[in-house]
């Protein structure tokens, strides 16, 4: 299903982009020039469909080209001296657990595509692909044409609106003209204030070396030094502008604006210091080997330095003690409720002597459905509680925790004997059969018969 949505979105794309390149030639600019090839009309249509073209085959390889995925024997090597990415909370190489291989530096697992992609910027529904290592110049070079085709294709049919409102204007557009100017501007002027904003902050990220997802994270860690958890930072891809552009479009400036392929493997970047080595990260006063890491480390969320210091389950789930059970543990709100509900038992069922049809049958004829018995234990079990807990203070609660609830074992053949001599003793439930003792004369007469 997400592939049939990202092939509809890639369709509509398409369509769009050649509705607005094609339509206002054929139906607005050529009738403008009476139907005829002139000098003047080649002037205006080569350079718009030199930049629809280029549109056109960058939209095409961002969506054909695979933006660049982990090999399935790679492994960072820890023992050079290149950069590599390790976890904020071990300290070890980054690993993906879903395509049970090692991260390359900058790499992230798309969910969409289902596996780690090289460089990932973002995943693109609208080139139904990933946006990463191996294509994203194809993708900055399709939203710099988009740019300028669609502000050329605006200032074009602008023009002739102009040239038909003058006062000199000999040929007045048709009905079926003005028709496809207003669907060329409505098509046109959301997808120039859309792309375009888009186009900037893609730009921005271009010259500084980030990706979106990098973005947030430089976000975070700006966030983290406005509120003094750590000092500043530097990113450590950053190279310069220069440099940036040239590791995404090429090292030659001639060449940016034609597709290439991108210099590299995708696996190794180039880090700020030139020296193969993080950034330094100041933490506590002090530098230290283990703070050369990106993002860097929330100090308030990030309690576990090292796999020494991580967390272990204990080997038993009790949490009392050695491992042990709570001997001051009372179930009291289980017994409160049992008490509170006998009471509103006793207050709200009441019980028939005789039925209805019974010559004795009156309207006095209920009885209380809880014996004396019965209402002396609820009496009891509450002057209990009065004494334990005071007189209008709450019980104590069952701890509830992710250890989930610490209660007293208690023996199921006691539970049921229980049960039934609470139900036992309700009048009128059970008929109970008690047997008279027998009398000796009738045991000596039952055997002199026998």
């Amino acid at each position: 299903m997400g592939r049939l949505f990202g092939r509809i979105f890639v369709g509509f794309t398409t369509c769009l982009i050649c509705f607005i390149a094609y339509s206002s030639q054929i139906f607005i600019i050529w009738p403008w020039y009476g139907g005829e090839i002139s000098v003047e009309l080649l002037s205006l249509l080569i350079p718009f469909n030199v930049l629809v073209g280029m549109l056109l085959w960058n939209y095409t390889l961002c969506v054909t080209t695979d933006p660049g995925h982990v090999p399935a024997s790679w492994a960072p090597d820890t023992q050079s001296g290149e950069g590599y990415e390790v976890k904020k909370l071990t300290g070890t190489p980054r690993y993906c657990r879903n395509c049970e291989n090692y991260k390359p530096p900058r790499a992230h697992h798309c969910r969409q595509c289902e596996k780690c992609v090289l460089r990932m910027d973002h995943h693109c529904p609208w080139v139904n692909n990933c946006v990463g290592y191996f294509n994203y110049g194809h993708f900055i070079r399709f939203l710099f044409y988009v740019d300028l085709a669609c502000s050329y294709h605006l200032v074009m049919v602008t023009r002739r609106v102009f040239a038909a409102m003058g006062p000199r204007s000999w040929y007045e557009p048709t009905s079926l003209e003005l028709i496809f100017i207003v669907l060329n501007y409505t098509a046109c002027i959301p997808v120039t204030l859309a792309v375009g904003g888009f186009s900037i902050y893609h730009f921005y990220c271009l010259l500084g070396n980030t990706t979106t997802i990098e973005g947030w994270e430089k976000d975070k860690v700006a966030h983290l030094v406005r509120r003094g958890k750590i000092n500043e930072i530097k990113f450590p891809y950053h190279l310069g502008a220069r440099r940036n552009i040239a590791s995404v479009l090429g090292d030659n400036p001639w060449l940016w604006c034609w597709p290439t392929v991108p210099p590299g493997n995708g696996l190794k970047y180039a880090l700020a210091d030139g020296h193969g080595k993080w950034i330094e990260l100041h933490r506590s006063g002090h530098d230290s080997d283990a703070d050369r890491v990106w993002p860097p480390r929330d100090p308030s969320h990030s309690p576990y330095t090292g796999p020494q210091d991580m967390f272990t389950l204990p080997s038993s789930p009790w949490t009392y003690a050695n491992d042990s059970l709570n001997p001051n543990l009372q179930p009291s709100n289980s017994r409160l409720r049992t008490a509170n509900s006998s009471f509103r038992r006793r207050d709200s069922r009441r019980a028939l002597a005789v039925p209805p049809y019974h010559p004795d049958y009156s309207e006095s004829s209920y009885v209380d459905s809880h014996p004396i018995s019965s209402t002396s234990s609820v009496s009891s079990d509450s002057e209990e509680y009065d004494d334990q807990y005071g007189n209008g203070r709450s019980p104590p609660r069952v701890r509830r925790g992710s250890e989930g609830y610490e209660v007293r074992p208690v023996d199921r053949e006691e539970m049921l004997r229980r049960y039934i001599e609470t139900q036992a003793n309700d009048p009128e439930r059970y008929q109970r059969y008690i047997p008279e003792p027998s009398s000796e004369e009738e045991v000596s007469d039952s055997g002199i018969g026998t």
